[in-house]
């Protein structure tokens, strides 16, 4: 395996680096205490990919089986236990388990233990905010009619299965 084309073609260097200090406040928190820190949006990092700390508050909650068409998805536990549908089942995944998920593969992730945190990261760096805050907003997708759920999980490239 190579190295990609080059992304950057000048000749000295640029100061381009930014920083997300660790104690930022979370920039979604949902009606049942789950809490997520947009670390690295898509756009921020030139749709390269985007990164998000996802933090459980406690009561079971997380997407069952499903799969992207367009990006490629990981998780990386930082604590606790959180568990994820690996296409062919659940696993229980604790502190520094890694799961990486290519486009169309089978997955989903819940936690089952109580509080948990985890990063998520998508590569190419869709525009993964808007489809969190449809989740939070206004009673989620129970709240929608079923034409209204199917259009808004069509364009975040959602397409649920049963695991």
């Amino acid at each position: 395996m190579s190295y990609p084309p080059p992304l950057y073609t000048g000749e000295g260097g640029e100061r381009s680096a930014w920083v997300r200090a660790g104690d930022s406040e979370p920039d979604l928190v949902y009606p049942n205490g789950n809490r997520v820190h947009y670390v690295a949006r898509g756009e921020a990092t030139g749709g390269l990919f985007g990164l998000y700390r996802w933090e459980f508050a406690g009561p079971p909650s997380g997407p069952g089986a499903h799969f992207h068409r367009t990006i490629s998805e990981s998780f990386y536990v930082l604590d606790g236990t959180v568990s994820i549908f690996d296409g062919d089942r659940w696993v229980r995944a604790g502190s520094g388990d890694f799961l990486h998920v290519p486009p169309g593969g089978l997955h989903g992730f819940r936690n089952e233990d109580g509080p948990a945190s985890m990063l998520l990261h998508f590569a190419p760096g869709a525009p993964r905010e808007a489809y969190f805050e449809g989740l939070a907003q206004d009673g989620g997708v129970a709240a929608m009619s079923p034409d209204q759920r199917a259009e808004f999980m069509a364009y975040h490239d959602n397409v649920w299965v049963t695991d």
